[in-house]
């Protein structure tokens, strides 16, 4: 491990952390969370989304929402619904996402260096079938992790840095298509990788997301043992994994 953060700004990292998972905890189960989305219904080309019309005669705990991509094949504006259920399965079997406990350690401070430009990086997407598709990369992330060195590509996820990274414990203790984790801009040639906020992507609690996955230069070769591990529900409702 290198660059452990030993001035930390609050004076009480450990319970922001615990606030953190709380916060996380309302965001999940929240009507328009990541545990009601239940439906994502992409439209014919040239058809736009009419969210009243779709939420008519949908239950009162039902939520439509707009969205957009872009067509893999076009390149064209592909539009879409979201139905969201504050009373799904996900939502009334949901119990807690665990979690490594909090480790100091895990705090690590990065260089970043802005590249000139909207450079864009080819992201693979867990329901793309092997397709990609470009992100805005705006720098580059620099560290030494366990004496070896990572250029790290985060991308601008509406004007905040996100980092999509693996390491040996996905598919095991953690998700296992990787995990994010939000960037904390410092100075303007640092940043903050707080790793015991990793969290699950949407797509460990929703099939109906469709999520970037790591590409090879943000994937760790040791364990990442910090941050959200895997959502757990009652009842025996499964868990996407």
């Amino acid at each position: 491990m290198s660059h452990p953060i030993t001035d930390q700004p609050t004076t009480d990292p450990a319970g922001e952390w615990d606030a953190w998972r709380s916060e996380r905890h309302r965001a999940l189960t929240a009507p328009t969370g990541n545990l009601a989305l239940v439906e994502t219904r992409w439209l014919p080309a040239g058809e736009r989304p009419d969210a009243d019309a779709a939420r008519a005669g949908q239950p009162h705990t039902v939520t439509v929402t707009p969205l957009q991509r872009t067509d893999l094949v076009t390149g064209e504006p592909e539009h879409g619904l979201r139905f969201w259920d504050a009373d799904s399965p996900a939502v009334r079997h949901f119990d807690r996402v665990d979690a490594f406990p909090y480790d100091p350690a895990w705090v690590l401070e990065a260089t970043y260096t802005p590249v000139p430009g909207a450079r864009r990086v080819a992201f693979e997407h867990i329901r793309d079938n092997g397709g990609t598709r470009e992100l805005v990369v705006p720098g580059d992330i620099t560290l030494t992790v366990d004496g070896r060195a990572y250029t790290l590509s985060a991308f601008d996820d509406d004007g905040t840095l996100l980092l999509v990274f693996g390491d040996p414990t996905n598919g095991d203790t953690t998700y296992g298509a990787g995990r994010f984790l939000f960037v904390q801009r410092t100075e303007d040639d640092r940043v903050l990788l707080d790793f015991n906020r990793a969290f699950v992507p949407p797509c460990g609690f929703s099939d109906q997301y469709n999520c970037p996955m790591p590409p090879r230069q943000n994937r760790f070769h040791l364990p990442v043992e910090a941050g959200e591990k895997l959502p757990v529900f009652r009842g025996g409702f499964p868990a996407q994994h």
